[in-house]
């Protein structure tokens, strides 16, 4: 009978310590720790495109006299092109617009019609960058008022981006194993990766004074001066990976 109830006794204790050991298993597991890092890349690259936007623009106090000078030039200016081997594809008039033009007459107290004010825009893709300087130059010979800096781009852009975007990857791969080392942990997966875009600014090519410099010397060439330079493909890329102890 004693050794009933030492036996009945010792069950409980014996339970408890059953639950107390399967008590660590039960409780949630902690976080991997883990360190978060910043990678950047750069690729330069060729440009070897071009779109160019140009306005033809003229004031008359006759609308019919206003687009008839437009027209004139616009037909110079499309001989150009097709003199440079343009194909016409490329060559699209984006807008053309007529504006009556107006100025305040003091005594009357009121606006008195002086003309009209007739523009044609034009986008030209150009595919030929050694084309560019004739272009420009002779678009302003034939009567072209404006020509905006020229927006260059490389048919190669999507490679260009991912080498861009690559390069970013190894550096922050490389900044996170310098840390680890300098703290003496070792680096584990990759657990996490954002990347940011590789787009390049795509700045508008700077335009040289050709015409001022061709009035004090004539033997310069203007479409000459023209150089398409490069552009600049940059990547950012924020990454996080595991580390444990060595």
């Amino acid at each position: 009978m004693l050794r009933s109830i030492v036996t009945l006794l010792c069950l409980p204790i014996l339970a408890g310590a059953t639950a107390a050991l399967a008590q660590p298993a039960d409780m949630p597991l902690q976080p991997p720790r883990t360190i978060t890092v910043s990678g950047s890349g750069s690729v330069t690259g060729t440009p070897d495109k071009a779109q160019v936007r140009l306005t033809v623009q003229k004031t008359n106090a006759s609308m019919d006299k206003a687009r008839t000078e437009v027209l004139a030039v616009v037909q110079r200016f499309l001989a150009l092109t097709k003199k440079l081997g343009i194909p016409e594809a490329k060559v699209r008039s984006s807008s053309a617009t007529v504006n009556p033009q107006y100025r305040w007459d003091q005594p009357t107290s009121r606006q008195v019609l002086e003309g009209y004010s007739v523009q044609r825009e034009f986008e030209v893709e150009l595919t030929d960058l050694d084309k560019l300087g004739a272009l420009v130059e002779g678009a302003v010979d034939a009567g072209v008022n404006h020509v905006a800096p020229p927006v260059l781009d490389s048919s190669k852009r999507r490679d260009l981006n991912r080498q861009a975007l690559a390069a970013a990857a190894r550096d922050a791969e490389a900044n996170a194993r310098t840390i680890a080392d300098t703290l003496g942990v070792k680096l584990g997966s990759l657990r996490e990766l954002t990347a940011g875009g590789a787009e390049p600014p795509r700045p508008p090519m700077p335009m040289p004074m050709v015409k001022m410099a061709m009035a004090e010397t004539a033997s310069i060439d203007g479409a000459a001066t023209y150089s398409p330079g490069s552009l600049d493909f940059e990547a950012t890329v924020t990454a996080s990976f595991e580390v444990s102890s060595p």
